[in-house]
């Protein structure tokens, strides 16, 4: 049976987010619109997310004062647990502050009436001016240049690449890896690269990610090496044996794209899907 994704609606393509996401580099400020947005789906929730991270990367700069129009949006149940976590994910790693306003007539009735009282939200205002004149007043965290200290060795990476010749399988064993940053990242997929560039072929890949993290500042480089990778080099690939937490992040990130990640508990059900996908046709 074919596998089924949550769809994407028209208001999710990269074109009509675009619109909804500016950079305003001279303030520091992410200013992301939900005005009138209505997520349906898990898929459309991190297809937003996926978008703002990648924006976010293309600056260059990771901190951001965070300014959003929440005015009549909408969460789907299904779409609430990918919404929750992929935003937590985002103040987490990227904000250095957030303001948020609301100029539907329910807001404002709810501002007044809880102001001075221990539910006064001090982040949710009713106008966009007198959110950015609140972003105004906190201080920016923002170094005058981000360097990422190395976390890994290149001779215990190569170490973890392994060719099985007579099948085309080339093993990655990524246990206990932890990409902090997009440094981690880079490294470890140049030095990978390095063992398999010289074999001029592509393979068939079993990655074993027990107890791998990838971090969220790291996350929006690991998906666009990641995809290059494949691109250049794989047949194929199945993971296995990762933990709850990276499993769940690697769902719901191929969600947004209607891509099956190819994951599996044990390294010999992973083998076996693996030599699945060997005989399967191509399409």
């Amino acid at each position: 049976m074919k596998q089924q994704f949550p769809a994407i609606g028209p208001d999710f393509t990269t074109t009509a987010l675009d619109g909804r996401i500016q950079l305003h580099e001279a303030s520091m400020i992410c200013e992301l619109s939900y005005a009138g947005l209505y997520f349906h789906t898990s898929g459309e929730a991190n297809a937003f997310f996926d978008r703002v991270e990648e924006r976010i990367n293309e600056t260059g700069e990771h901190l951001w004062f965070f300014l959003v129009n929440t005015t009549e949006y909408r969460i789907d149940g299904e779409a609430w647990f990918a919404f929750t976590k992929r935003g937590t994910d985002l103040r987490e790693y990227h904000a250095m502050g957030l303001a948020h306003f609301d100029s539907s007539d329910f807001n404002v009735a709810f501002v007044a009436q809880h102001k001075g009282t221990d539910q006064h939200d001090p982040t949710n205002f009713t106008t966009r001016a007198e959110a950015l004149d609140y972003l105004r007043t906190l201080p920016s965290k923002r170094r005058e240049r981000v360097f990422h200290t190395p976390n890994h060795i290149k001779s215990d990476i190569q170490r973890r690449v392994r060719f099985d010749r007579a099948h085309d399988i080339c093993e990655i064993d990524l246990t206990g890896i932890s990409y902090e940053h997009s440094r981690d990242v880079n490294d470890i997929f140049n030095w990978i690269e390095e063992l398999i560039r010289p074999t001029r072929q592509k393979w068939w890949f079993l990655l074993n990610y027990n107890g791998t993290r990838i971090q969220s500042p790291a996350w929006v480089q690991f998906d666009a090496r990641r995809r290059a990778f494949n691109h250049s080099f794989a047949l194929g690939s199945v993971r296995y044996a990762m933990g709850s937490e990276t499993e769940t992040d690697i769902r719901l990130r191929h969600e947004s794209r209607g891509t099956r990640p190819n994951i599996r508990n044990t390294r010999d059900e992973a083998l076996s899907r693996l030599v699945e996908m060997q005989t399967e046709p191509a399409v």
